[in-house]
């Protein structure tokens, strides 16, 4: 069958996927009637109403609770599920290039330097429902530099930079963290540690070099002629140890996660801990230092010795320890489109439903600060929203559409984003499209 008439079927057979037709929306107030709305700050509303506007939700309740403005499109999602755009705290979506081989310990490297918006990889998230991503480095380094919280602000003609998609704070400064990892990544050849012991003797010893040199900042008293000269990588620990920038820190085995506790309890620094294979086992003091656990729960064998004890039980023993918890994909590991599986595997190994679900959103949104922004359905916050076709843990559920700021950026009735959502890697890049829909005869075989 020749290329085009391939494409033709492929695509034609793409729009009978989705209950809902693709429309086009006019500006103004939106209000998407009787779905089933899971706000995640409260209980689902049955045949509820969401109404946004700009970019904010203005209201969202039962239908005999919420006035609809006279002006507003309505926009019927009856037998649907609308809840909060999901929210991974670790994702390596866009390239993972910040610290190299030089040094182990660089948290002045900027991962936004080498991220590449044109990445099929946002679109694929998009189509599982991502909306917030915390962009990081790679765990290689015992501090590979800092990470990137983005909007997939893929609407219009989409992001022609990666300015486009970070997220600001008041000062519109690009809010971001800084990761940080233990355990095996990071042990190899000099100048790079060889042990555990030698790890956290590197990491103390450049806190206190920040601890030295934010003294010297402050003895100067703006005075330029006493000044240190500037070091970035110490500038960001100074910010770690003010609280105004987290770690996100890779570690998996129990004594490499007591092993985080203890020097963030010796320099004061915020900690969320990513993975924590074993945090079953430490449980009870990782909630006596009120560190949050970002997990992922691999449904597949494989992967590093260290997450050998790995359990399914882990996000019910946390939950039922007192420790916050939320899931990330560290995409490519699990690919965004199958993020919903993270919290039904937790479910089904005893996790509370509630807890499985603001994993997924609100209690990610915490960890990177951003909760009065988005992570639940609530007037004022982002309207960040998706629409499925059923339960959001069943796995024949699918996302329909994904909203972000009050635009939708995935419709899967539509062709191409239908290509993101079912295609395997590489689904959707412009110049090598994938096995779904195209003919390697017709190119000598070069893909």
């Amino acid at each position: 069958m020749r290329l085009r008439t391939r494409l033709i079927l492929s695509l034609a057979g793409c729009l009978f996927i989705s209950g809902l037709e693709r429309t086009a929306f006019a500006d103004g107030p939106k209000a998407f009637v009787g779905a089933r709305i899971l706000p995640i700050e409260g209980e689902p509303i049955e045949a509820g109403v969401l109404v946004v506007e700009g970019k904010r939700i203005v209201a969202v309740g039962a239908a005999d609770q919420v006035k609809v403005p006279a002006n507003a499109e309505q926009i019927d999602v009856k037998g649907r599920v609308i809840m909060p755009g999901l929210i991974c705290t670790h994702s390596h979506i866009g390239g993972v290039g910040a610290a190299d081989g030089s040094g182990p310990i660089q948290p002045g490297v900027r991962v936004f330097d080498s991220i590449n918006v044109q990445d099929s990889g946002f679109r694929r998230a998009l189509a599982g429902g991502l909306t917030t991503l915390n962009i990081m480095p790679g765990s290689g380094h015992l501090s590979s530099g800092q990470t990137s919280y983005v909007k997939l602000r893929f609407f219009d003609s989409g992001p022609r930079q990666v300015e486009d998609l970070f997220i600001r704070d008041r000062d519109n400064r690009y809010l971001g963290g800084l990761k940080m990892a233990n355990g095996t990544n990071s042990m190899r050849d000099s100048p790079f540690p060889g042990t555990r012991g030698k790890s956290a003797y590197l990491v103390r010893q450049k806190f206190i070099e920040a601890r030295e040199y934010q003294a010297k900042v402050d003895g100067a008293k703006d005075d330029p002629t006493k000044m240190p000269p500037r070091d970035l990588h110490l500038e960001t620990l100074v910010e770690v140890m003010k609280g105004t920038r987290i770690v996100h820190h890779h570690t998996h085995r129990h004594d490499d996660i007591m092993t985080v506790l203890r020097l963030s309890r010796e320099f004061g620094f915020r900690v969320v801990l990513h993975h924590v294979s074993e945090g079953w086992k430490v449980a009870d003091q990782i909630a006596a230092a009120g560190a949050p656990c970002s997990m992922i729960l691999v449904d597949s064998p494989g992967g590093k010795l260290e997450a050998r004890y790995l359990r399914f039980e882990t996000g019910r023993i946390l939950e039922e320890a007192g420790v916050r918890v939320a899931f990330h994909t560290d995409d490519l590991i699990t690919d965004s489109r199958y993020f919903f599986r993270m919290a039904a595997l937790a479910v089904r190994a005893g996790m509370s439903r509630e807890k499985a679900l603001e994993g997924l959103t609100l209690a990610g949104a915490e960890m990177l600060d951003l909760q009065d922004r988005v992570g639940s359905l609530r007037v004022g916050k982002d309207a960040d929203f998706i629409i499925l076709d059923g339960d959001p843990l069943s796995i024949y559920s699918k996302v329909l559409e994904t909203w972000v700021e009050g635009q939708r950026t995935f419709d899967r009735s539509d062709p191409d984003d239908y290509l993101y959502a079912v295609g395997g890697f590489g689904a959707g890049y412009d110049i090598t499209p994938y096995l779904c829909c195209y003919d390697d005869s017709q190119t000598g075989g070069a893909k």
